[in-house]
């Protein structure tokens, strides 16, 4: 049998760009053990020390490979339980306690990961090699303005490649006919033609001469994170706060399977407006909203794999079309980045 050799820049795409901010899971995932997560490519032990403060480390022991999420959290160490070999949240390992002094202490044996907790989520930074200072994890103003907007997140693990998932984002048609029966998106024609306008950190598509109708554009943008940006006019009965916006970021588990995350936003300053709509979308809105991101779901998880070999684009695509580019160009970039270190 001939192996089947597969293309570097898409197996880089696969398993997530390098050098990325990433979210990972929602905050409350981990609490006072470790926890092992599957993300990027990689099997990752994630714990927080005596503080809160969350730490991450590639799911191996520098020894003999064993699990060091099954072990113990001594402060912002993981302790092996296989042999007890003590693993800092830098990557050194500080002590072997089955042969104290041996080579393998002191040595930066295990891959370490940069974490933050933002908007509920836990984020790392995908760095292709170990680095002492990650650049910042810049989000949109949605997610960091907490006069200006409210936000909740909705975090689902969908079976199928995340890169689906992006592309079902970046095609706003899809709600006049997927979506039609949703409160939010009945309206709209039908028909539409789009364009592509650019931004400073990426592009809009959007339906030409058609706006605070439907789901009529998506942004993508990169700012050492990738997320994506659209909004959903909203009737009066949705509670003050004007469209409905939501931010996504995407992340590979497997070829099988991707994290979505989605913060639900409303523009709302602090008071009672604000409480006003938090307490209408807990007890009214958000069944009507999960509802139709299980639409999404169901449908793309009823794809072939190889689904995107088969297609016939046309001017609604455009913007997955330029998405796809742009990833695929970046890949590339990293990869002959990566051969120019080697050689």
């Amino acid at each position: 049998m001939i192996p089947i050799v597969q293309d570097p820049v898409d197996h880089l795409l696969e398993i997530g760009l390098k050098d990325l901010w990433y979210p990972i899971c929602p905050s409350s995932y981990i609490q006072e053990k470790p926890v092992s997560l599957r993300r990027l490519g990689r099997k990752l032990a994630f714990w927080r020390d005596q503080s809160g403060k969350v730490h991450a480390l590639e799911d191996r022991c520098p020894h003999r490979g064993a699990p060091l999420s099954q072990g113990v959290i001594l402060g912002d160490r993981l302790s092996c339980p296989y042999h007890g070999v003590e693993v800092r949240c830098d990557g050194v390992v500080t002590r072997v306690p089955g042969s104290p002094g041996c080579k393998l202490e002191g040595t930066h044996a295990t891959f370490n990961f940069h974490v933050e907790e933002r908007a509920g989520a836990v984020w790392l930074y995908n760095s292709r090699e170990p680095v002492d200072t990650p650049p910042p994890l810049v989000l949109p103003e949605q997610l960091t303005d907490d006069e200006t907007y409210s936000h909740f997140l909705c975090y689902a693990e969908w079976k199928g490649d995340y890169r689906y998932v992006l592309d079902n984002v970046m095609d706003p048609m899809h709600g006049t006919f997927l979506h039609k029966q949703s409160h939010s998106m009945a309206e709209g024609d039908s028909q539409a033609k789009f364009g592509v306008r650019p931004t400073d950190t990426g592009f809009v598509f959007e339906k030409e001469g058609q706006r605070n109708v439907n789901f009529d554009w998506t942004e993508w943008a990169d700012t050492g994170v990738h997320w994506m940006r659209l909004e959903i006019p909203y009737p009066k009965t949705g509670g003050p706060g004007g469209n409905f916006g939501i931010v996504g970021s995407y992340t590979p588990i497997s070829p099988t399977l991707s994290c979505a995350f989605h913060w639900r936003v409303r523009k709302l300053p602090k008071g009672w407006e604000r409480d006003t709509w938090r307490f209408l979308y807990k007890n009214r809105l958000e069944a009507r909203h999960w509802h139709v991101l299980e639409q999404d779901r169901v449908l793309i998880e009823n794809m072939e794999p190889d689904a995107n070999q088969h297609e016939n684009l046309y001017q609604h695509d455009l913007g997955i079309v330029r998405l796809r580019r742009h990833m695929k160009g970046l890949a590339q970039q990293q990869l002959a980045a990566q051969e120019k270190k080697a050689a």
